[in-house]
Parts: C-alpha cells; sequence; structure tokens
C-alpha cells in the first residue's frame, strides 16, 4: 500500500483521468475526497472506493469559484479530517481559433482549467503546513503546455500556466517539504476524447506516437500513484510526461532517408 491511511483530494474525479487517479489511491490505501461539479456520476467512483475499503465523500463543488472552494476544504476537513495529497485534475476545452475566440470562452477556461489550480492548492497548502508533516500537490497538465494545438489557444494557454504557476509553488513549499509536480498526458481514453479518436484520428496519432497506442487513463494515475506516494519524496517542481513518447520524437513518420 503506497498511500496507506493517506487522505487525498482529487478534483474533477466523477470521469476520466480524475476518477482513475481517485480509484487507484483507494487502492493504494488513501480515502479520497472528489470535487467535482456534476455529482449524477459521483456514485460510480464511490462505490469502487469502497470496494477497496476506503473512505470516499463526494462534495459538490465549482473548483473555479474561491467562496465554494474554501467551504468545499471545510468540508473535507470534517470528512477527512486532514490532507495529505492534492490532485488538480478539473479541466475542460473549447474549440475555436484564437482570431475568433469569444472572450467568456477565455475567461471560462482560464477559470476553471488554471484559476481552480491557485485556489484549490492554496486551501490544501496552508492545511498541510499546518498540519507540519509534509504533502503532496500534484496538478494535470497536457502535453500541450509545451506543444501547439490549434483551435485551442486558450486551453493550451490554462495549461502552461499550471507548469510555470506549479515550479513557483513547489519553491515556496519546499521548506515545509510539501511537493508540487505536474504531469503531461498525452492522447488518452475518456468519456469526453474517445469520440475524437475517428479511425483517422488514431492512423494519424500512430503515425506521431512511437509507441502506436492511446493510453488509458489508468495509466495516467499510475503515474499520480508515483509523485503521491514516498517514492517521489526527492522532486518537486517537475513534470512528468505520459505519452506513448509523443513529445521526445522528432523523426519524420513518412519520410523515407536516403541510404548510402
Amino acid at each position: 500500500m503506497k498511500l496507506e491511511n493517506k487522505k487525498a483530494v482529487v478534483t474533477g474525479a466523477c470521469s476520466g483521468i480524475g476518477k482513475a487517479i481517485a480509484i487507484a489511491f483507494a487502492k493504494e490505501g488513501a480515502d479520497v475526497a472528489i470535487l467535482d461539479i456534476n455529482e449524477s456520476k459521483s456514485s460510480e467512483v464511490l462505490a469502487a472506493i469502497s470496494e477497496s475499503g476506503r473512505q470516499g465523500v463526494f462534495i459538490q463543488c465549482d473548483v473555479g469559484n474561491a467562496k465554494a472552494v474554501e467551504q468545499a476544504f471545510l468540508q473535507v476537513d470534517k470528512a477527512l479530517g486532514g490532507i495529505d495529497i492534492l490532485v488538480n485534475n478539473t479541466g475542460i476545452i473549447r474549440f475555436s481559433q484564437i482570431m475568433d475566440m469569444p472572450e467568456e470562452d477565455w475567461d471560462l477556461i482560464l477559470q476553471t482549467n488554471l484559476k481552480s489550480v491557485f485556489l484549490c492548492s492554496q486551501q490544501a497548502g496552508r492545511r498541510m503546513i499546518q498540519q507540519g508533516k509534509g504533502g503532496r500537490i500534484i496538478s494535470i497538465s497536457s502535453i500541450h503546455a509545451v506543444l501547439s494545438e490549434p483551435n485551442c489557444g486558450h486551453y493550451t494557454a490554462a495549461k502552461g500556466g499550471i507548469e510555470a504557476f506549479s515550479r513557483t509553488l513547489a519553491t515556496e513549499l519546499a521548506p515545509h517539504k510539501i511537493t508540487v509536480n505536474y504531469i503531461r498526458p498525452g492522447a488518452t481514453y475518456t468519456e469526453l476524447t474517445t469520440p475524437m479518436y475517428t479511425p483517422s484520428v488514431k492512423r494519424s496519432l500512430f503515425e506521431r506516437v512511437p509507441l502506436k497506442e492511446i493510453a488509458d487513463a489508468s495509466w495516467i494515475a499510475s503515474g499520480a500513484v508515483y509523485l503521491a506516494s514516498e517514492e517521489s519524496r526527492y522532486m518537486t517542481g517537475q513534470h512528468l510526461t505520459i505519452d506513448g513518447g509523443y513529445v521526445m520524437d522528432g523523426s519524420l513518420p513518412s519520410a523515407e532517408y536516403c541510404k548510402e
């Protein structure tokens, strides 16, 4: 049990990568509070946590709203009696080119995807400092923090912001033995993305991704377990890229190089 008796908060954990992380944490011995705006999908995750013999609690929360986050963490205090691990996972996406992007879309994406990381990290960090036993803060970024994603300028800005913010937070919290790291997932099957992976998209991806697979959300969760555990205790302000080799591969898949 890598997380035995730890108390974890995972945002956006009713589906996708967040759901996989919440379930993986419970399997490793943690109690888990789920912060999500969508209560209708919470029962399945809570049931999986219970099956692992751990306590799960759902707290409805708009994590981009400061007052809502403050109240949610007060509920975490009552339900779990402390916090050792925070995973900032909540994220949404919209599509439009920057020249045509509505201001309200920009504001929504930055509030939901980036401001939420600040608000939740602040609440969790204060509690971890007061507890005096260290802690772990993990945020879910994306390979598109470093790669262009046309039609998603607000999304890439938010993910890049998560990474810059995390590095500064890591420096500030290091004296308290609280580590701050972030994960860059590549293409991953979730309820949101699966419909996007049409046969033509998969053909293009598999030309670009050396391992020629799309990740299961549980593969990303395994990285979160590592960063939440004692195994990563000397790692802070760093990224863990889980993308099948997408970012590192600079080859031209369809090119035929001259042979001499």
